[in-house]
């Protein structure tokens, strides 16, 4: 893929990320909020991300809220879980200790089920974590958590949350879009993503894909005005238009993402594309030495995470800005305990980019006088625990 840009680095991270010349485009011209013209390009947007559900979907709708996507997932738990309700929250990285800490500031009861960075979930666990305290009422699961790169097991958590008669709730950031769901084989209330993730759109709002059941039982539950996914969903029904100010060109620039994205073959075009990312970039970087977190088997499209070579000479902000110098933002900072870095495979990338990544990488460890790209043995022993 050619940028606009040369310039310009890639974004190797989980959104923001690069995006196609076509949808910054789209951002140039200014939209009447409460236009016609704006109302039709809102419907678009929702009925097109309704869409790209599997299998029979007529009984879900989408509701778009401003904000990142942390702001939609508080609206989520805000809304979808009465104040009587509780939660249980399966945790193995940092976005699901996020959910625990939203819930625990809007006051709503919950409990973690904590297995640790890049450890697998299953169904089971879920299950008897269930059957243990009746008083849960929701589930509230991470699809990819991107803080290692873990695919989550999604239909099983599934699976496990409605043999028990309770509800479930997904943080589909990073992986609505171009990982395949299915209300079928996935029954759920509520799923939530971004604009600025697997759809390639910019930052500035994030969506709710919900049963239309669960959205009118949503009623009364909020405690915020603005964060009330109900009160958004009525009305845009009533109306086509947004409860307050939304971010116009942001809204453009989606719909135009969404059209390329149908472009692409949907969501198993879209997944086919970014798995193909990854694995020229892992094998690549495992060939300069470099060892993953996790094994294959759990390794999302999405995101990978490489633990820091264990070398003197190694110095992640050193090699950060080689990199940057070089053309490619990847993820500063970890988000495992163990001393590890993030590159995204998304955004408006092919493979070819990403071996230029891994050579860029190269380059950048020669630069540095790093000889060898092994982790300590602390940390590969760390490593070898999640396979």
């Amino acid at each position: 893929m050619t940028r606009a840009d040369p310039s310009a680095p890639y974004l190797l991270t989980p959104g923001p990320l690069t995006t196609a010349p076509s949808v910054r485009q789209a951002m140039l011209r200014d939209w009447g909020s409460r236009d016609e013209a704006f109302i039709a390009l809102t419907q678009e947007m929702r009925t097109r991300l309704v869409a790209m559900l599997e299998g029979a979907h007529e009984d879900y709708d989408c509701v778009p809220m401003q904000g990142s996507g942390t702001f939609s997932i508080e609206a989520m738990l805000n809304s979808f879980i009465p104040s009587h309700g509780k939660a249980l929250i399966p945790s193995n990285g940092a976005y699901a200790r996020r959910i625990a800490k939203v819930m625990a500031c809007l006051g709503r009861d919950s409990t973690v089920l904590e297995k640790g960075d890049g450890q697998p979930l299953c169904g089971a666990e879920i299950a008897e974590a269930l059957a243990r305290d009746p008083a849960i009422t929701h589930v509230v699961a991470v699809h990819c958590e991107t803080s290692s790169g873990m695919l989550n097991p999604l239909h099983a958590m599934a699976s496990a949350t409605r043999q028990a008669g309770r509800r479930f709730l997904i943080d589909s950031m990073s992986a609505f879009g171009a990982l395949p769901l299915s209300p079928a084989d996935v029954p759920f209330d509520a799923v939530v993503s971004s604009a600025n993730k697997c759809i390639e759109g910019v930052p500035g709002f994030a969506f709710i894909v919900a049963r239309k059941g669960a959205l009118e039982e949503a009623r009364g539950n909020s405690r915020s005005l603005s964060l009330d996914v109900h009160d958004q969903w009525s009305h845009m029904n009533r109306t086509g238009q947004w409860r307050f100010t939304p971010p116009t060109q942001c809204i453009a620039a989606f719909v135009e993402a969404l059209r390329l994205h149908e472009a692409e073959g949907g969501v198993a075009g879209r997944g086919a594309r970014y798995a193909r990312n990854r694995d020229v970039l892992v094998a690549g970087m495992r060939d300069a030495g470099f060892v993953t977190l996790l094994d294959d088997h759990w390794q999302s499209p999405v995101i990978v995470t490489f633990l820091c070579p264990a070398d003197a000479a190694f110095e992640f902000d050193r090699f950060y800005e080689r990199m940057k110098a070089r053309g490619f933002v990847i993820y500063p900072g970890k988000q495992t305990a163990v001393e590890s870095f993030r590159i995204g495979c998304i955004g408006d990338l092919d493979e070819d980019v990403m071996r230029q990544v891994v050579a860029a990488a190269r380059a950048s460890l020669e630069d540095m006088g790093v000889a060898n790209a092994a982790p300590s043995l602390v940390q590969s022993s760390a490593e070898v625990s999640q396979r």
